[in-house]
């Protein structure tokens, strides 16, 4: 047997569909919205690492240390023979665990990009040649059916992605995750932690630019694959602190009066100068928060690890 499998759970045109459906309910709704998925193109995907990067954005370095520090008390907290990463991306962070978890037998990593995942399965594999690589070509926000592996399973879902997700979102997701796991299995979560202001602001708009550039991306995309005419220098992007409801915005601003044409919607777009176009959310998390959230779920939180200044935590929890 091959040691790298693609099994795809998603129809050829299923991106697509989805693209053109989430654009026209989020430039027909109140608040205009787009889902921040579509970001990441190859352009998107080549900005976000570059935000990475940045002196500003710390939330990929402090999860990265947690792991570095962590990884060995996470392989023997789970004893996993499975490991399974939601929204895998390119698998680089997952290489910590992978050097810890010595009695694995499966790494299944699942993603929306099937380039993603060939570029990965051929990375690791040149790594490790013993590794037996299961990929999915799957959308995690949905219900995702995993191949038959060994257990105990650990579910990692990394890069405080599911501060992505509203309130209502999270709930559902979770119980989702809690339906694809045994007793005994677990879930290594990521998530971003309320801090002040000025240090979330500055990790969402930084002095480079590039996130600016990143947030433009998605009318790019828009342009590209629906045939619209968004001119991307008549946007602004804007990050807001949301002191409510502990989560950043990122906004596109109008700067004048405009309609914009997306021809495969057939559908005429008007904006008011100042008007703003929500992008993303991100959610960033108390430790309360996350025990409670995980606990509706059904999970147990067993382990909570910070990096050095608090910034970033990675929790472990078992399915109950």
């Amino acid at each position: 047997m091959s040691p790298f499998r693609v099994t795809r759970t998603l129809p050829e045109d299923a991106a697509g569909a989805a693209l053109r459906a989430d654009v026209l309910a989020g430039l027909t709704g109140t608040p205009k919205t787009l889902p921040p998925k579509w970001f990441y193109d190859a352009r998107g995907s080549e900005l976000f690492d570059e935000i990475t990067t940045l002196p500003e954005y710390y939330p990929t370095r402090a999860e990265r240390e947690i792991l570095l520090e962590r990884s060995a008390e996470i392989a023997a907290a789970t004893g996993a023979r499975t490991l399974v990463e939601l929204g895998s991306g390119s698998s680089d962070k997952t290489r910590h665990l992978l050097d810890e978890l010595t009695d694995l037998a499966v790494y299944v990593p699942v993603d929306v990009s099937a380039s993603a995942l060939e570029q990965a399965g051929a990375a690791l594999l040149a790594e490790r040649p013993g590794l037996d690589v299961h990929a999915l070509i799957a959308d995690f926000t949905r219900p995702v059916a995993l191949p038959r592996t060994p257990g105990p399973r650990l579910v990692a879902f990394l890069g405080g992605t599911i501060g992505n997700l509203l309130p209502g979102e999270r709930a559902a997701f979770l119980a989702s995750v809690r339906s694809l796991m045994s007793p005994g299995d677990a879930l290594l979560l990521g998530t971003d932690l309320v801090k002040d202001e000025r240090t979330l602001v500055a990790a969402y708009d930084d002095a480079a630019g590039v996130t600016a550039a990143f947030d433009k991306n998605v009318l790019s995309v828009v342009n590209r694959e629906l045939g619209a005419d968004f001119d991307l220098d008549r946007f602004d992007h804007v990050a807001h602190w949301d002191r409510e409801r502990e989560w950043i915005e990122m906004r596109l601003r109008a700067r004048t009066a405009m309609t914009v044409k997306v021809p495969a919607l057939d559908l005429a777009v008007h904006f008011a100068a100042g008007e703003e176009l929500r992008t993303e959310v991100s959610a960033k998390f108390r430790a309360a928060g996350v025990r409670e959230e995980l606990a509706a779920a059904g999970l147990e939180r067993t382990h909570w690890w910070t990096d050095g200044g608090d910034r970033f935590a990675l929790s472990l929890s078992v399915a109950r």
